[in-house]
């Protein structure tokens, strides 16, 4: 039987951890992180963004498992997993704990290296992953990061609200905040409910914590030492990083490629998810990359 396409698209979103995806629990500093697994074919790590883990973005994971083992884990912060008690672990200070922890995944996944794939927060974790351990790094895509953070009063007022007053996921201000993922103000449904769901499932604490790590996040001196074939993958309405500055990283990176899916926003990983798993097969599978070798 077919699902009509409003309910296959619930589907793709709520099918959870089950139905072909595994999930281990991994040791990063002495938290336990969870780390998806589905497909087959050249490894791809995914590191999701800001706040939702990799269950933000498993509608990508599933449309990217058709052309390679995907992996996909949770940013340390992220403290409530699988049912999984709880270490006390090391504080992450900075982009450059996240990038360690990365390279850690890929070796805890027994390769050698793997090409990587970062959106919003998680760019920023690729990019210093890529400058910080070029030998972990073949095949490189960031979306809806830049090689600086530039703080706004936007993302001041947001820190602070975060920090200082408890949110209901309904609240007016996260409404606000949350539309601006979109090229446009979305329309009530599936992908809206899900994306607002996994995004609560990360702390306010932790979404202020890691906007506070951003705030020191500038590798744009040392992005010659990128060794990977990259893709910059921006949406063209993207209005938290707009496509002229992914446009302009891009162009720092030497020999990297810059791609653009018209009307997505910052968000387009997931509301134009065939055209940008398109652009990412295209780019991995194009490129000369080293393959990532069992240890």
């Amino acid at each position: 039987m077919r699902l009509a396409s409003k309910w296959r698209s619930v589907w793709m979103m709520d099918s959870g951890g089950s139905d072909g995806v595994g999930c281990e629990h991994i040791d990063l500093g002495g938290e336990w992180v969870e780390v998806a697994r589905l497909g087959h074919g050249e490894p791809l790590v995914v590191v999701p963004g800001l706040a939702g883990g990799w269950r933000l973005v498993l509608p990508l994971l599933r449309r990217l498992a058709r052309d390679f083992e995907v992996f996909a884990y949770s940013p340390r912060g992220d403290r409530a997993v699988g049912g999984v008690a709880q270490m006390e672990g090391r504080s992450v200070h900075g982009l450059g704990d996240h990038a360690r922890d990365l390279a850690s995944v890929i070796e805890h996944l027994g390769l050698e290296c793997s090409s990587v794939l970062g959106v919003s927060f998680g760019g920023a974790i690729a990019l210093q992953a890529a400058v910080d351990f070029p030998h972990r790094v073949t095949g490189l895509v960031v979306s809806g990061a830049e090689e600086r953070f530039r703080s706004t009063l936007g993302s001041k007022i947001a820190r602070r609200v975060l920090e200082r007053f408890p949110l209901p996921a309904d609240s007016l201000f996260v409404n606000q905040f949350l539309n601006l993922l979109y090229a446009k103000r979305p329309e009530p449904g599936p992908l809206v409910d899900f994306v607002v769901n996994r995004i609560w499932e990360t702390e306010q604490s932790v979404m202020a914590e890691r906007l506070a790590q951003l705030e020191n996040f500038d590798v744009s001196d040392q992005l010659w030492k990128i060794d990977a074939p990259t893709l910059v993958i921006a949406g063209g309405r993207d209005v938290i990083v707009p496509a002229r500055r992914q446009r302009g990283l891009a162009d720092l990176i030497p020999g990297a490629r810059f791609e653009q899916v018209p009307d997505a926003g910052h968000i387009g990983f997931l509301t134009h998810r065939d055209d940008f798993a398109r652009g990412v097969v295209r780019h991995l599978c194009a490129s000369p990359l080293k393959k990532g070798t069992i240890l």
